[in-house]
């Protein structure tokens, strides 16, 4: 399991983002047929990291919405500031990253990790654009964020 969710980060990182996830048979909205079994490793948390990790999802959720209205505004420290308190490296204490962490098999440990160290190196990156006025390493950084969610997202699931 963890070297295919491995192997779909990395694609879903090359091809630069839904597609590879679509072509690994996790999304396929256009079929009409029998239902896609659901191909997630299922993950055992107590309930109330169950709701409490549902909740932290939807906040980096949100904190990517505010992260991308920043950016369109102009506004790179300001993107940075949200990316680094909301999701990256400074934000695991608030989210209880070590207690949640104790209940996820290693591959999903790595996928977060990799989230929030990409989330981190985009703050910096942000800040960078403030000052050069060139994005380009920023969005790159947050991509890799985002392909971070979706990787785990598309192997595991709580139960």
């Amino acid at each position: 399991m963890r070297l295919r969710l491995a192997a779909i980060t990395l694609a879903f990182i090359a091809s630069g983002g839904i597609a590879a996830a679509q072509h690994h048979g996790h999304h396929d909205h256009g079929s009409h047929g029998a239902l896609a079994t659901d191909q997630r490793e299922r993950v055992a948390f107590p309930p109330d990291l169950v709701e409490h990790t549902l909740a932290d999802m939807r906040d980096h959720l949100l904190a990517l919405q505010q992260i991308n209205d920043a950016l369109a505004a102009g506004e790179p420290d300001k993107a940075g500031q949200i990316a680094e308190q909301r999701l990256g490296m400074t934000s695991l204490r608030l989210h209880g990253a070590a207690e949640v962490a104790r209940f996820m098999p290693q591959g999903m440990q790595e996928a977060g990790t990799a989230m929030h160290k990409a989330a981190s190196r985009f703050a910096i990156e942000a800040q960078n654009a403030g000052v050069t006025g060139e994005l380009r390493p920023a969005l790159k950084a947050l991509g890799e964020t985002m392909a971070a969610c979706v990787g785990c997202h598309a192997g595991y699931r709580l139960r």
